[in-house]
């Protein structure tokens, strides 16, 4: 155990660990940034006053008590994929609480609910609720992302449009709050604090165990790829239309989840249809989404998560480097136009991008995650149909050059758009002038008025979580 120079803080840190090993460390920790910080992002520095490992809620809430009296910020660590390093704080000085050790998962096999530790990762959830009936739940793709994380700020992945985000599974949390108190949050108990779990999570507590529906796997899944090598991106203008015009169809089934992820040498457009080959042609899909150098493959929903999970390696997954990463939603309203997607393909041509490893990533939204009222759930972004996250990769190291390219595709995006475009907190923008309102926008009040309520000194707390409610 890291030993600090003593401190209040460290001493009653210390007390909590009560010698355990793999408990606590401290910045004089040789392995502190390497072992217990690892940044995810390697472009943003930051060191915590502190990072804590408990074992279970009753840890977290005296490592939130030892905070509380020494006047230190806290952030919750689940899988520490923060494009800003928010698990950490987002900034220095702060006391992790890394979730890695709340590992605990049941099925209730009357009603289907699982119980599942708040630092698990997703590559898990999959398998322990395929070992526990067969069972599935809305997430994203990247294995090594953490529940504690994805379930309190939206969650998405192919499966959404299908089942909703992975915080609409969820029915009820155990969530340490800012006094350092143990509470059960659901629509029933301390709703208020459950609204706000439900996609504002870090800034309200600590949760170290959701209790999520789940759907009965689904039996064929059908995969689609299509991947185009180019020498200019300005020859994949007809193709991007093409997709964006299928995925802004309100009639599209909700069964299909799709992807154009646009890079260096290319374009690659993934798709998942939830049903058999036949039911995957009835939609009229095939004959609508561009077609070239195209795979199909049909496969059961364990070989599906694998894909994904390669597929997601493939642009960041559980890489640690050194990136920029900006980002954008859109309602229908709000899609690029034919004169939008030129000014940008010939932008992307045209740039120093200062970097080969970049992406620019188009995402479909809408169904079932539409269906939830807006006012719902903290999540404010249901009457979005596309997302586009933009990522540049330093080798080694990141150059303003490529930030300035990142800039420069969502400058010139939001320039042709006559609506301000907003953003999905699941996909960090560090860059936001405003970033609660983009987060949060019709439910930031609401949010800061619970904010009050429950942590009124801003405990929780990152760059750019939900702050308490101005009183007069």
């Amino acid at each position: 155990m890291g030993q600090a120079p003593s401190s209040p803080l460290s001493d009653c840190l210390n007390t909590v660990c009560n010698s355990r090993d793999d408990c606590v460390a401290y910045p004089d920790n040789p392995l502190y940034q390497v072992s217990w910080v690892n940044r995810y992002n390697l472009d943003i520095p930051v060191e915590p006053v502190a990072v804590t490992r408990p074992e279970n809620a009753q840890d977290v809430s005296d490592f939130v008590k030892c905070a509380v009296a020494n006047n230190v910020k806290v952030q919750p660590k689940s899988g520490g994929h923060s494009y800003a390093n928010f698990g950490l704080g987002g900034q220095d000085g702060e006391l992790v609480i890394d979730l890695v050790k709340l590992q605990d998962f049941t099925m209730d096999t009357n009603t289907w609910q699982a119980t599942i530790g708040g630092g698990t990762k997703l590559s898990d959830v999959t398998s322990r609720l395929h070992d526990n009936g067969k069972r599935a739940i809305a997430h994203g793709t990247c294995p090594g992302v953490g529940i504690g994380g994805h379930a309190t700020i939206g969650g998405l992945g192919p499966s959404s449009r299908m089942w909703g985000s992975c915080l609409d599974h969820v029915v009820e949390a155990e969530v340490v709050t800012a006094d350092g108190s143990i509470k059960r949050a659901s629509e029933t108990e301390n709703s208020d604090l459950f609204f706000a779990l439900k996609g504002a999570g870090a800034g309200f507590g600590v949760i170290t165990e959701f209790v999520v529906k789940t759907h009965p796997e689904p039996g064929d899944v059908v995969q689609y790829s299509f991947s185009l090598s180019l020498d200019k991106h300005s020859d994949l203008i007809s193709v991007y239309q093409q997709w964006q015009d299928l995925i802004t169809d309100p009639t599209l089934d909700r069964r299909f989840g799709t992807e154009f992820v646009m890079h260096e040498l290319g374009v690659i457009i993934s798709a998942t249809f939830y049903g058999t080959e036949d039911e995957w042609k009835a939609t009229g899909i095939p004959d609508r989404i561009p077609v070239g150098n195209v795979s199909v493959v049909v496969d059961d929903w364990l070989g599906v998560i694998a894909q994904q999970a390669e597929d997601a390696a493939l642009w960041l997954s559980d890489l640690r480097s050194a990136f920029t990463a900006r980002s954008l939603a859109f309602k229908t309203d709000e899609v690029m136009s034919l004169d939008t997607t030129t000014k940008l393909m010939n932008y992307i041509d045209d740039a120093d991008r200062g970097t080969l490893l970049w992406f620019l990533i188009f995402d479909a939204s809408g169904g079932a995650v539409s269906d939830i009222p807006m006012n719902a759930t903290a999540y404010s972004h249901r009457d979005k149909i596309m997302f586009a996250q933009g990522y540049g990769i330093g080798i080694p190291t990141l150059t303003q050059t490529t930030k300035d390219f990142l800039n420069g595709i969502i400058n010139m995006i939001q320039s042709n758009t006559a609506q301000t475009l907003t953003t999905y907190p699941g996909y960090v923008d560090p860059a936001l002038t405003d970033p609660q309102v983009s987060y949060w926008g019709p439910n930031l009040n609401t949010l800061g008025e619970v904010k009050s309520k429950w942590d009124p000194n801003d405990l929780f707390h990152n760059p750019q979580s939900v702050r308490p409610a101005e009183t007069d």
